[in-house]
């Protein structure tokens, strides 16, 4: 399986694993970018948590604007602490600026 890896903007990063919009998905918790293809990089469109990836990512209610946007992918990394995700997830956002998110900013 593919990996990105993502800073979080204090010298750390975390990798997630590459998966194709259509996956299936696990009754795990995690972050999740939806991501596009930026010449030899990729760009990160919308940065989100989940409890329940398999509950979340299916029917996610921004999947179709990010796909508007050029997302192809959605990369995902299990995060079992809600701290951990909590802190991350707004490191994350604030670091990369993803056009789809305007919180944390």
């Amino acid at each position: 399986m593919n990996t990105c890896t993502w800073p979080l903007g204090n010298g750390s990063s975390l990798d997630f694993t590459i998966y194709d919009q259509k996956a299936g998905w696990n009754n795990v918790p995690g972050l999740y970018i939806f991501a596009r293809k930026a010449g030899l990089y990729w760009e990160a469109l919308y940065i989100g948590k989940a409890d329940d990836f398999s509950s979340r990512l299916p029917t996610h209610e921004r999947l179709n604007e990010a796909v508007q946007f050029g997302a192809t992918h959605i990369h995902a990394v299990v995060v079992q602490q809600e701290a951990n995700r909590d802190n991350w997830e707004q490191m994350l956002i604030h670091h990369l600026q993803p056009k789809m998110n305007v919180q944390y900013r």
